[in-house]
């Protein structure tokens, strides 16, 4: 066997696939979260939803969606759930009747304290040192940048 086949065999180990280190680290992430969501009431993506809301109240549904590259139609069913929950508003858009904006409640508004707290929680369970963590979290978004640009446009 050449050099090169077994180089080839080594590394078809499961544990030198990025995209499997990418999917377990979300799924140990999703474990230290669950804890914390759960007594939010929220699953994760209403969680980043709301955080998102926190950064700009009044967005359009489709705004919400690309910017948490979820579709639209997965959007409207959580915000619904949401609303339910006391947490956000939506409506028409005055200007635009087909749009639909999300506001945040008093109620959606005053999550953001008690969530907050619980940034310290999974920064801590992470290990790493504050500029190891921001690091890390730049190289991740790069590679999900280069991955979205080299995949194209969503069918």
């Amino acid at each position: 066997m050449s050099n090169d086949e077994n180089s080839r065999k080594n590394a078809a180990k499961l544990g030198d696939f990025m995209c499997f280190a990418i999917y377990s680290t979300n799924l140990a992430y999703s474990r230290v979260y669950k804890p914390v969501l759960e007594q939010l009431g929220l699953t994760y993506p209403q969680y980043v939803t709301i955080i998102c809301l926190w950064e700009e109240d009044r967005q359009t549904v489709k705004g919400l969606s690309e910017k948490l590259f979820l579709e639209p139609s997965t959007m409207t069913p959580m915000l619904k759930r949401l609303e339910a929950m006391g947490y956000v508003r939506r409506e028409r858009d005055a200007e635009d009747e087909r749009s639909v904006r999300v506001s945040l409640t008093d109620t959606g508004r005053a999550l953001r304290e008690k969530a907050f707290d619980y940034r310290e929680i999974t920064a801590k369970a992470a290990g790493l040192a504050p500029d190891e963590f921001r690091a890390l979290q730049k190289a991740v978004v790069k590679l999900r940048t280069n991955l979205m640009d080299a995949a194209g446009p969503a069918a």
